[in-house]
């Protein structure tokens, strides 16, 4: 088995553990943040940190302002909110989310992302965990339930996955997000700590 493979199997079965902080990516419409707020809900982390500031509804781009106001009427109290707003895309993210952990002392940060975009998110996170903050645990809590062949209007999921594995590759060249096999032996090291 390729390690692209490999990775991206034991990705899918990560689960997120008791953490500091859930980190709900911006992107794919609302899709997202019900998980967030599931997770909230079970006691996962104290706090629901909300990434990104590129506002552009045609690319499902929505900002926190769209986003609130359904996170508070699930239950979610004001309190329990963070926002980064600076990063304009997952390489932005990585840099100013990890960079609240260190501020914060965060020991561990659950990542919510759509399941087509959980393998660069989380290798980009990765490689930015790897220079900045080599401690901090990075777990992933994809949104798994959703449809791959609906038409979102920024695109099918079965479709985006191809880009963001094309990204992923294109990204490596340029050192913002880790390899295949970095992020593998992260993952196994990580399932061994457990047992």
């Amino acid at each position: 088995m390729m390690d692209r493979e490999a990775f991206i199997a034991l990705l899918d079965t990560d689960e997120p553990q008791k953490s500091d902080a859930i980190i709900l990516l911006e992107g794919d419409g609302f899709a997202r943040y019900k998980k967030a707020v599931s997770l909230y809900k079970m006691g996962l982390a104290p706090f629901i940190c909300f990434s990104g500031g590129f506002d552009d509804e045609k690319s499902g781009a929505y900002t926190f302002d769209k986003i609130k106001p359904l996170i508070l009427q699930a239950g979610v109290p004001e309190k329990a909110l963070l926002l980064e707003y600076k990063s304009k895309n997952t390489y932005e993210q990585a840099l100013e989310i990890i960079s609240l952990a260190r501020q914060n002392d965060w020991k561990r940060i659950a990542l919510v992302a759509s399941h087509y975009h959980s393998y660069r998110a989380f290798l980009t996170f990765l490689c930015v965990q790897k220079r900045e903050m080599p401690n901090l645990i990075i777990d992933m809590a994809a949104v798994k339930d959703l449809d791959w062949y609906e038409e979102t209007g920024w695109g099918k999921r079965i479709d985006l996955l191809a880009s963001e594995l094309d990204k992923i590759e294109a990204y490596q060249r340029k050192n913002n997000v880790a390899s295949y096999a970095d992020g593998l032996k992260y993952l196994r090291q990580k399932n061994e700590s457990r047992g």
